[in-house]
């Protein structure tokens, strides 16, 4: 009986003492950082193409021949009769927006508490193509004028590819394009366990037109311009 006891208070003993080295194991561990794998399951995203916007411009110029002077001390400008030409040049071009996640880093990432802040690099506008109606430019040339020429019209095409661009701002691409990378990337960090009410998805700023240059992709626009 002695020894039956001796053995029951010995395993209790080995029990709370293994019980006790398991909980110190335990506490030890250090969570585990998902950035590093977040970061690199967003750069092989690469280049992202998240909008596109088909625009239809109408290019329009006057030409109105006119005698400028003075008489009396007084500036005149006349409107000279049969002397005015008018040309309509219908435009349709093609924008898209990408965002390119090669240099994707941990500057991107703002986490606090449980809450993630994906700052998105700045997207990139392409303009992929810009194409005129041959058969439906319209001109009007008074038969006291000549005819508008080649030159003339590429520099109206150009003005006009121009007034495309500057409308950029104004067609809601870039916020097309956050909403589209969000689409993307809200399944790859609520993998990492994140809810989707704590992910937020953000460009640096706001972009305005003065942005534009920086934003674009001249190597498309040239290739169209030539």
């Amino acid at each position: 009986m002695k020894y039956l006891f001796f053995y029951i208070f010995m395993s209790v003993v080995f029990f709370c003492s293994c019980s006790q080295h398991k909980t110190t194991e335990i506490s030890n561990e250090s969570p585990i950082d998902t950035i590093p794998q977040m970061i690199m399951q967003i750069q092989r995203t690469s280049r992202l193409y998240t909008a596109e916007c088909k625009v239809h411009k109408i290019i329009t110029h006057d030409d109105q021949k006119k005698i400028s002077g003075s008489f009396m001390s007084k500036d005149f400008s006349i409107n000279l009769p049969l002397g005015n030409r008018k040309v309509a040049i219908p435009m349709n071009a093609t924008i898209k927006a990408y965002i390119d996640f090669d240099n994707f880093s941990k500057e991107n990432i703002r986490k606090k508490g449980d809450k993630i802040n994906i700052i998105l690099p700045d997207p990139k506008l392409v303009l992929t193509s810009s194409k005129i109606n041959h058969r439906e430019v319209k001109q009007y040339v008074a038969f006291t004028r000549s005819d508008f020429s080649d030159a003339e019209l590429t520099s109206f095409e150009k003005q006009g590819r121009q007034a495309i661009i500057n409308d950029i701002p104004h067609l809601g691409i870039i916020n097309q394009a956050k909403e589209s990378a969000a689409r993307t990337l809200i399944p790859i960090i609520k993998q990492m366990g994140y809810t989707e009410e704590n992910i937020i998805i953000t460009f640096r700023k706001e972009f305005t037109i003065s942005d534009l240059p920086t934003l674009l992709d001249y190597s498309t626009i040239e290739k169209i311009n030539n």
